[in-house]
């Protein structure tokens, strides 16, 4: 497979996740970066040995350069994506493609005009024992689906968000303790589950007097299967909690905590189950502290490049593409609006 020259554009502590996860993808090659801070242009020039520009329009004319990761502020992404997709370059963007669905859409627009790839960073979804429960929902192993639950009660403390001003704003972050922390968890479920039907949410900001944003917030959710559920997603809990994805059904449940099933049980058994119930029942709980925000290293997102470069050369699309990356932001906005109205609130497209 050839080699993909690959750019950083927002060289922050994500962007450094990502520099860290190219190296162990054999078939790219970072070519450069882009930020706008002085400071942070010398330390990843000084870190990757690569020329890092003020301006991301200056990287995108490197004819060397053959996809970008968008790392900046969520806020900020559809710009350094759209210039990307002008310039025929591919795109991988972190979470979340955007914090408005006409943000979004307008990426996806680019994308598809211009004739470029684009993957939304969701890392979760490489994860083994995640993949396991896809595999089983895809299967029918747990025959009807009754309920899709997610917890993910974190803690972040005031520090977290003094550092990055962005942090907990509409404008900048899209929203707190579920566009930010909680749109992992609330992807896996939806990808579990199936789409969402509709939404009717509860968010508080209790402890964080200082940000916009929601630090707790509670919502019930209908799947389109007529599956009903819960989101509980916080920045308000210490120490925190290992996140937790439940799936239920008639014929069987899972449950993922951290990265390890801890409830793996079905009605009808298979051979390979006391297998998957030695090999990832122990393994990996609370790898990515729930008090730390860069504490769940880079495996996965390697995983995941290593997935849209192989779609690169293959033509197919990547497993996260950018369609699949809205769906999660459409059900928090659902959350949002619910909140803000006092009204259950249906999902136009049904994520």
């Amino acid at each position: 497979m050839k080699t993909f020259g690959i750019g950083i554009i927002g060289c922050g502590n994500i962007g450094g996740v990502h520099v860290s996860a190219l190296k162990g993808v054999p078939c790219a090659r970072l070519v450069g970066g882009a930020e706008v801070g002085e400071e942070r242009r010398r330390a990843f020039t000084e870190t990757t040995g690569a020329p890092c520009y003020a301006d991301y329009e200056e990287l995108l004319r490197r004819p060397d350069l053959d996809a970008v990761c968008v790392c900046t502020p969520s806020g900020l992404h559809m710009e350094p994506a759209v210039a990307a997709a002008r310039a025929g370059k591919h795109i991988i963007c972190e979470k979340p493609l955007e914090v408005t669905l006409d943000r979004v859409d307008a990426i996806l627009r680019e994308t598809q005009a211009h004739g470029v790839k684009l993957c939304a960073i969701f890392p979760m979804r490489f994860d083994p024992a995640a993949r396991l429960i896809k595999q089983a929902a895809d299967a029918g192993r747990f025959g009807r689906l009754t309920m899709g639950d997610c917890y993910n009660k974190w803690w972040r403390s005031e520090k977290y968000f003094e550092k990055a001003k962005w942090r907990g704003t509409w404008k900048l972050d899209g929203g707190g303790a579920c566009m930010n922390q909680g749109i992992h968890a609330i992807d896996l479920v939806q990808w579990f589950m199936g789409p969402v039907e509709s939404v009717c949410a509860f968010t508080e900001r209790l402890v964080h007097p200082g940000i916009e944003t929601e630090d707790t917030a509670a919502a019930v959710l209908r799947y389109r299967s007529g599956a009903v559920g819960v989101i509980e997603c916080t920045t308000s809990v210490f120490p925190g909690a290992d996140r937790r994805i439940e799936v239920l059904g008639d014929k069987g449940m899972a449950v993922l905590e951290g990265d390890a099933l801890t409830t793996w049980q079905f009605a009808e058994t298979r051979p390979e189950d006391d297998e998957v119930r030695r090999r990832y029942s122990a393994q990996g709980i609370a790898e990515r502290p729930a008090n730390d925000p860069m504490g769940g290293g880079h495996a996965r997102h390697r995983a995941q490049i290593a997935d849209f470069l192989e779609a690169l050369a293959t033509g197919r699309e990547p497993q996260v593409n950018g369609p699949e990356g809205r769906k999660a932001i459409e059900i928090i906005l659902a959350i949002y609006e619910s909140a803000r109205t006092g009204r259950t609130v249906r999902l136009s497209s049904g994520a």
